[in-house]
């Protein structure tokens, strides 16, 4: 479980560190940070998949993504000049992320490119990666390490060099792969590839999750969910089958689920509904009942990943809808770490009445955003490795 996500000159997010729990509610008024701490925690997902540098190029690149705040400030990093006791300095510009649970912490740092002719000059490089053991870093814990085109491993107490003409635009998880060379790189890798994040599922009227598709089995619903019939019948073969049953009855009384096969073999949702003659059929459902059945597949799924991150859950929902919602995302959190960011009153009351559960309300003070009432001694231990 992760225990501190860190984010340090990214967008309003010059010096971030989050302490984290099982069950976090991410909340604050509009503009004020939830949506660049759920991107960051993409970007960090990213790098499992060797896709960090892509990610930032389509948010407009590094100059696009760096500290947004004050114009004076900005204009001051953009320089490579940064306030501090006794007077300016230079550094060169950074993007931070980092992670650290129970048992091991990652962090990258990004920076722009050395000047060159190359036609890619505006791709951000990694310049400094590392991995370490414990829940903080400090030099006596460092595993692996990554400076520029070097990356190294600790062996017992030596350093020992795996390369040294490594690519500045791929990370450590898309260069090393060998789980006996780098077995703790593998591992988190795997780990991290395993988050999963649902942001807005499809409802339209060509919604996907509207049609009968072609079912084979799915415990993990796609995050657009074109699987979702063939999703709830997993669940009902193999996950908690009466765990869905009550979720389905907690929302609509007297209701009841059943997955049906078309002629030519397509799994397909009816939902059978108190005072109706006939089921209705997922293309006749409302957009916020489509909703809700998504929710369940994704939350009920019967191979719980790590971590689980919803953006916004609350989307088309009708309020009297929330209530139950709130308590599938409690009992989700039983067997996965869950991050819920979220706008509504009425969610996040249900939410924060779990004893587990870890309000982290956001704010802007001067463009930068902060945790509500955190102060220095409040925020988790934590060390950038660089």
């Amino acid at each position: 479980m992760l225990k501190t996500l860190a984010i340090g000159n990214y967008r309003s997010l010059l010096k971030l560190i989050v302490p984290l729990g099982r069950l976090n509610v991410i909340t604050g008024p509009n503009g004020s940070g939830k949506s660049n701490l759920y991107r960051a925690l993409r970007l960090l997902a990213e790098t499992a998949q060797d896709g960090v540098v892509h990610a930032l190029a389509r948010e407009g690149g590094l100059p696009s993504t760096v500290w947004a705040g004050p114009e004076e400030i900005s204009r001051e990093m953009k320089l490579g000049n940064v306030e501090v006791q006794g007077g300016p300095r230079r550094t060169p510009v950074r993007l931070r992320l980092g992670f650290a649970g129970d048992d091991f912490g990652y962090a990258i740092a990004l920076g722009l490119p050395v000047p060159s002719k190359s036609k890619f000059n505006l791709d951000p490089e990694i310049k400094h990666e590392s991995i370490w053991a414990g829940s903080f870093y400090r030099p006596a814990s460092h595993l692996v390490e990554r400076t520029g085109p070097v990356i190294k491993v600790r062996t017992a107490r030596q350093w020992q060099i795996v390369g040294d003409n490594f690519n500045h635009f791929e990370g450590i998880f898309g260069q090393v792969s060998d789980p006996q060379m780098m077995p703790v790189a593998f591992q988190m890798r795997e780990t991290i590839r395993g988050w999963r994040f649902y942001d807005q599922f499809r409802t339209d009227r060509d919604a996907p999750a509207r049609f009968a598709q072609l079912g084979t089995r799915t415990p993990v619903l796609h995050h657009d969910g074109r699987d979702l019939a063939a999703a709830l019948q997993t669940i009902c073969e193999i996950g908690d089958e009466r765990g869905l049953r009550e979720a389905i009855r907690d929302a609509f009384p007297g209701a009841e689920l059943e997955i049906s096969i078309t002629e030519d073999r397509r799994f397909a949702v009816e939902l059978k509904q108190h005072g109706l003659l006939r089921p209705l059929t997922c293309a006749e459902l409302s957009d916020g009942t489509l909703r809700y059945l998504l929710w369940v597949a994704a939350l009920l799924t019967p191979r719980p990943p790590s971590l689980m991150v919803l953006n916004e859950p609350e989307n088309s929902l009708h309020p009297d809808l929330l209530p139950a919602l709130a308590r599938l995302i409690i009992r989700a959190s039983e067997n996965t770490q869950v991050w819920v960011v979220s706008h509504s009153n009425v969610l996040i009351t249900a939410l924060s009445q779990h004893p587990e559960s870890n309000l982290i309300p956001l704010e802007k003070k001067f463009g930068q955003t902060q945790i509500v009432g955190q102060r220095p001694l409040d925020e988790p231990p934590w060390t950038w490795p660089d």
